[in-house]
């Protein structure tokens, strides 16, 4: 028997939503606990686990559960083999490198990104609304960040850059000055994949904008190139598919809004058309950071060719990064401001993720961290495209939510999305690789993408799922 004061009534389908979304609590928790901030020095320190990457594991714990249970969904054996082949590679390049022992450590944290979160996301998440509650918790987190960091520059509390702590780095400091970008450009391509997707209602998609506006600020401020190129990419990838109108619109008010901030105010103008530029100068007149990237891309490759198949093993790169470097090659990277002391950060990998697969994994791990990623792009944009083709219909191809009867207006927004994520990351890799807290992310975005590309029969139990079904 159930007491409820006069006046007062419980709010309908709460316990029963809390009763069906429950797993979602420790996806949700993987992304917005990368908001609490670290001490300094931890934010790229070996071996430490943030309370971002304990939430992953918990939430692998309860895919766990729930497979148990058979209340996850059911995958076809294209899914299990895109998801299940990283694996594989990952544990061969353990068992064939000089010290498995050492490379113990990187087999467990590559296990966690490329396999196990993504597996989680894919198996726990099983319909529209909970892929746009997992994607909104990115828009929430970058927004977060987002405001932390333009409070840093305006204060001049940020990272140290060009003899000035003006660099926006939100909670992540000095030692890992693309946290705060990388998730910044999440919540942007999220948002703006939402203002574009038909079908939203016509009040989420203006806040949406409004969001992503908002988020091209603290993305400026952060200084980082690579950023900046991966979510130009995306962005344009989003808008495209969104359709040329929609793009153009878009376009005209981000003009609007650049001229407004740096024209108009003057928002780090010097700064940001000097970092522009270097952009087009990586070859004709490269920096200190330009020269030290590109000496270690030719370490990496190097190691590759002397151990073709397999690699040097995991963690490997900076044990053979020097029998391996030329003597242009730093002794590391300055990091001071945020709060932290001047100190020397070590160059510990090539930034960039497919020449770091290659060195330590060889060809065997990159066709199977790379391979399954091109499957997942391929096979998600063919989706998008089954998608707006079927758009008002009532066939199959007008019901691309499997069997939820939805058109095909009703989970673009989901494919804007994962595309737009997934895109910007194999984007970023080309600058960056794997390292510090927001790393987990990116099993995140994999789980998501694959969540979207890759067909579904239902739940494990035979029940029908409300996501992407099989073709």
């Amino acid at each position: 028997m159930t007491l409820a004061l006069p006046g007062t009534a419980r709010p309908p389908g709460v316990s029963a939503a809390l009763r069906r979304h429950w797993p979602l609590v420790p996806l949700a928790a993987t992304v917005l606990l990368l908001l609490a901030p670290l001490p300094a020095g931890d934010a790229t320190a070996s071996g430490k686990v943030g309370p971002a990457d304990a939430a992953s594991l918990l939430l692998a714990l309860v895919c766990a559960v729930q497979a148990l249970r058979g209340r996850v969904r059911r995958l076809s054996p294209l899914g299990v083999l895109v998801l299940g082949t990283p694996g594989i590679g990952l544990a061969v390049s353990t068992m064939t490198a000089g010290d498995p022992y050492a490379a113990l450590p990187g087999f467990v944290r590559y296990l966690q990104v490329f396999v196990l979160v993504p597996a989680a996301v894919v198996l726990l998440v099983r319909d529209a609304p909970e892929f746009r509650l997992a994607a909104g918790c990115f828009v929430v987190l970058g927004l977060v960040q987002g405001a932390v960091g333009v409070v840093q520059y305006a204060t001049h509390t940020g990272a140290s850059y060009q003899g000035e702590d003006i660099r926006a780095v939100g909670t992540f400091g000095p030692g890992d000055v693309m946290g705060m970008a990388t998730v910044v450009a999440y919540g942007l391509i999220v948002a703006t994949a939402a203002a574009l997707a038909p079908g939203l209602p016509a009040k989420v998609r203006r806040a949406a904008g409004g969001c992503a506006l908002a988020l091209v600020v603290p993305l400026v401020l952060s200084f980082s190139r690579g950023a900046w190129i991966a979510t130009a990419v995306a962005a344009l990838l989003v808008m495209c598919l969104a359709g040329i109108r929609r793009a153009l619109a878009v376009l005209l008010a981000l003009t609007a809004l650049g001229v407004v901030l740096v024209g108009g105010l003057g928002l780090g103008s010097d700064m940001v058309a000097e970092r522009l530029s270097s952009i087009t100068q990586v070859s004709s007149a490269p920096d200190q950071s330009v020269t030290d990237r590109y000496t270690m891309w030719a370490a990496a490759e190097s190691m590759w060719r002397e151990r073709p198949a397999v690699g040097v093993g995991l963690k490997g790169f900076p044990a053979h990064r020097d029998g391996h470097s030329s003597l242009g090659l730093s002794s590391g990277s300055d990091t001071a401001g945020a709060g932290q002391a001047f100190m020397k950060q070590p160059l510990l990998s090539p930034h960039n993720m497919y020449l770091l697969v290659l060195g330590e994994q060889g060809l065997v791990g990159l066709l199977a961290l790379a391979g399954g990623w091109a499957a997942l792009l391929v096979a998600g944009l063919r989706r998008y495209a089954v998608a707006s083709g079927g758009s008002g219909g009532s066939g199959p191809r007008g019901r691309p939510g499997g069997g939820s009867g939805r058109s095909g207006d009703g989970l673009r927004d989901c494919g804007l999305i994962a595309t737009g994520l997934f895109v910007w990351q194999l984007t970023d890799f080309l600058y960056a690789d794997i390292g510090g807290p927001s790393t987990v992310l990116t099993g995140v975005i994999i789980g998501l993408a694959a969540w979207w590309a890759l067909p579904s029969t239902g739940l494990a139990g035979g029940r029908p799922a409300d996501g992407p079904a099989a073709r």
